[in-house]
């Protein structure tokens, strides 16, 4: 078969090609596989020795220490009660009016007796002074005198006992005057207009905010570590406030069921705060001046166990560690680490060991 010059030119052609194609394939890979994979970008941080507090924290509920059940103290029928539940009243406000007619009559009863009193001792006066005069002119003997000075010192003591009486009328007519004995909130209205009521009657009940007692219940593992005087942080959702106390008492018996002890702390005047609501708190048991504490992004788990990547020239370095406390997205790490280490935090589970890494614009003070 012949073939033109022509096409042995295109053939030429094609096979040349081919070679430089196949060529330039070989280069490009040749220079992926220099270049290597590429760099991760992360962020990183520089770890410092840091105060640590050792905490326990639990949910418990707010009492009302001073929540009065205002009663009667006297017999009487409610005129009126001027206040209503939820109602803020304060220290002397008058939150009943009670009935006090009776009363007006038996003080104008007990007014006459002391007149009559009064009245019969001037007249004795008189007689012990004319018999004491009689007595002198030698007319009657001196018995006379003495029954009748007698009768005068009955008379006297009457007369206290009398003006008593009227004093005890007075005291209890004021008593139907019902005034609020401490500043707070009404909870209940316990009787109305018309009503009748004894002594010790309740009429209303009053929540006072002033003193507030946190029930804190922790486990029985860490009942050793809780005493007296301990610090305690408390939070509730009804105030934005976190407040700083300190453990009042414990409990001696351990919470049947729940198996926990029962730790009190008080809560004084604080406005927001309202009784019966949850409380959180916050005991601290311990400080430990210098713990090495680590972003919780930065620590991974890997089939070896926790691990963080400490960034050396650009190289991310697998380290093993073990951890302790966390608190605030912090993991405190006993071993594995150095002070001033340079580690992973943001990109830290995409990493392997020995994995080039760049940093992000956020550690531009880490790439010097």
């Amino acid at each position: 078969m012949q073939m033109t010059t022509k096409t042995i030119y295109v053939t030429a052609g094609v096979v040349l090609l081919m070679v430089t194609l196949s060529a330039c394939g070989k280069d490009t890979k040749a220079d992926a596989e220099k270049k290597g994979p590429k760099p991760t970008l992360v962020t990183v941080t520089q770890i410092k020795n840091q105060l640590l507090e050792v905490t326990e924290q639990t949910i418990g509920s707010l009492e009302g220490l001073i929540d009065p059940i205002v009663s009667a103290e006297v017999a009487a029928r409610v005129i009126k009660v001027h206040v209503n539940p939820g109602q803020i009243v304060k220290q002397g406000e008058l939150i009943a009016t009670l009935d006090s007619a009776d009363f007006g009559m038996q003080r104008a009863e007990a007014q006459a007796e002391v007149s009559r009193v009064q009245a019969l001792l001037e007249n004795q006066a008189k007689t012990v002074a004319r018999d004491q005069t009689l007595v002198d002119k030698k007319f009657i003997s001196q018995n006379a005198v003495d029954n009748d000075v007698a009768q005068q010192t009955v008379l006297k003591q009457q007369l206290k006992a009398a003006v008593a009486r009227v004093g005890t009328i007075n005291h209890s007519s004021s008593k139907t005057k019902v005034f609020a004995p401490i500043g707070g909130v009404v909870e209940k209205k316990l009787v109305d207009t018309g009503d009748f009521v004894n002594i010790g009657s309740p009429i209303v009940q009053i929540i006072s905010k002033q003193r507030l007692r946190a029930h804190l219940p922790f486990p029985e593992h860490i009942g050793a570590s809780l005493k007296p005087g301990l610090k305690v942080r408390l939070s509730t959702p009804t105030s934005p406030k976190t407040i700083e106390s300190k453990i009042l008492e414990l409990k001696p018996l351990i919470t049947e069921g729940s198996r926990s002890i029962d730790v009190i702390a008080d809560v004084l005047n604080e406005a927001d705060w309202q009784p019966g609501a949850s409380v959180t708190g916050v005991v601290v048991l311990g400080v430990q001046p210098a713990a090495m504490m680590v972003p919780e992004q930065s620590l991974v788990l890997r089939p070896a166990g926790d691990v963080v990547y400490v960034v050396r020239d650009k190289i991310a370095n697998q380290v093993i560690v073990k951890t302790g406390l966390h608190q605030n997205g912090l993991v405190e790490i006993t071993e594995g680490l150095n002070e001033n280490d340079i580690i992973v935090v943001d990109g830290a589970g995409f990493l392997t060991d020995k994995a080039a890494v760049t940093l992000s614009d956020a550690n531009a003070d880490a790439k010097k």
